[in-house]
């Protein structure tokens, strides 16, 4: 069975993406980054996934978007974002 495929919207010199992006590749999940720092078609395609999303990281995983950094954190303290990350 495939992963899901990861995407993470972030922007330059953000701590949370840093945090998110970290706990994501300790976890040995590949992801696309899309850093949208100067905006353009990638924020426009983050707030049409997210529309109330006002802040980075957004962070979808397959179909469920997760949320921020603190969402995917909460995730893995409950013991769940490895079950989603296999699909």
């Amino acid at each position: 069975m495939a992963s899901p495929k990861i995407d993470i919207y972030t922007k330059f010199a953000c701590p949370f993406c840093v945090r998110a992006k970290r706990l994501l590749s300790q976890k040995g999940a590949e992801f696309t980054e899309h850093d949208i720092t100067m905006g353009g078609p990638g924020r426009d395609e983050m707030r049409v996934r997210a529309p109330n999303a006002m802040t980075v990281p957004q962070i979808f995983i397959g179909d469920t978007h997760v949320g921020g950094s603190d969402e995917l954190a909460a995730l893995e303290a409950a013991g769940k974002l490895d079950a989603l990350l296999v699909g």
